[in-house]
């Protein structure tokens, strides 16, 4: 009875949040749409102005010359932030991860302690895993890996 009154209280909100979330995703698209259409006028405008001043030729060279800038820019900065968002994913893929691991690792812990090898079972890979990270940080480089320098 309980969970059903929950379920129906859960779907219900659910519902709900739908219902706002298409209202605002219209009422968000008519004013892009009306922004739009503003700044066309806007655009126009300066047009005219600019044709009136300069004549209807050098208007529309200046108008697309101008408009070839900002789309010039606008692909610059894209490339320029492109770096930077690639390494905020990686990190964030990697907390993700790390944070996936620990929570898989304490949800499996008290069934390997309950498990017939007990600890054993925790320490094996462990100590393989230790003697594995020791290794390679008393292992030289190697002079023909092209890798050696760089640090990982």
């Amino acid at each position: 009875m309980l969970a059903s009154l929950i379920s129906g209280l859960a779907s219900g909100e659910i519902v709900a949040a739908v219902r706002r979330a298409r209202t605002a995703a219209i009422v968000y698209a008519l004013a892009a749409l009306a922004a739009l259409c503003g700044l066309g006028f806007l655009v126009g405008a300066a047009y005219v102005w600019v044709a009136g001043r300069y004549g209807p030729i050098g208007a529309c060279i200046g108008f697309g010359i101008g408009f070839l800038v900002i789309a010039g820019l606008l692909l610059l900065i894209h490339q320029l932030s492109a770096g930077a968002r690639t390494r905020r994913r990686a990190r964030r893929r990697n907390a993700d991860m790390k944070a996936i691991g620990i929570a898989a690792a304490l949800a499996v812990l008290p069934t390997l302690l309950k498990g017939k090898g007990g600890l054993g079972t925790l320490l094996g890979p462990v100590i393989a895993l230790v003697a594995y990270a020791i290794y390679r940080e008393n292992v030289k480089p190697d002079a023909d890996d092209p890798d050696a320098g760089e640090a990982k």
